[in-house]
């Protein structure tokens, strides 16, 4: 990965209780080329992880935040502004983290520029809408550059899990 996840993640930290990242139950992190082939690769993926992590009652509402921040990763940070098929793109990794009631979906890319939330009320618009859904279907998001020796961001979007506990097997959650 190049960082630590403390250095990655510090902003999660900012007006939510602590989150010891140390304390993470899971973590799993994959590549992704720089074609938008891509953004199937990270749903499979997303949905591989969360079963077993057996978190599978929240895979539509992260899926879709998955797709959407890989959709925006390969449309607006890649250099030259639309994936190339070369081995010298720049890396757009997913990293997913699970805590006992956190999931965190995070999307790294070579970019320093800050993701633009676009005016919502235009739902005709074939495009635009990202940020929105990203807004409207996990429970937090952000973004921030990284530190050090990277170039580039981390886009994030938190998700609350039900408690081990309140999880019946067989209902989808709650």
């Amino acid at each position: 990965m190049g960082t630590n996840g403390s250095t990655m993640l510090e902003p999660l930290r900012q007006g939510l209780p602590p989150l010891n990242l140390a304390a993470a139950s899971d973590a799993a992190c994959c590549a992704l080329p720089a074609r938008y082939e891509a953004v199937r690769d990270a749903r499979q993926f997303t949905r591989k992880t969360l079963d077993q992590w057996d978190v599978g009652d929240r895979f539509d509402d992260v899926c879709l935040v998955v797709s959407e921040l890989v959709t925006n990763a390969l449309r607006h940070a890649v250099p030259g502004g639309a994936p190339r098929r070369g081995p010298q793109d720049p890396p757009v990794r997913l990293h997913l983290l699970r805590w006992s009631e956190r999931l965190v979906c995070a999307v790294r890319d070579p970019s320093d520029e800050g993701p633009v939330a676009r005016d919502s009320d235009d739902f005709s618009a074939e495009s635009g809408r990202g940020l929105f859904l990203v807004d409207s279907f996990s429970d937090s998001w952000g973004w921030h550059p990284l530190a050090g020796a990277l170039s580039g961001k981390v886009v994030w979007a938190l998700f609350r899990l039900p408690r081990a506990a309140e999880r019946r097997p067989g209902t989808g959650g709650v």
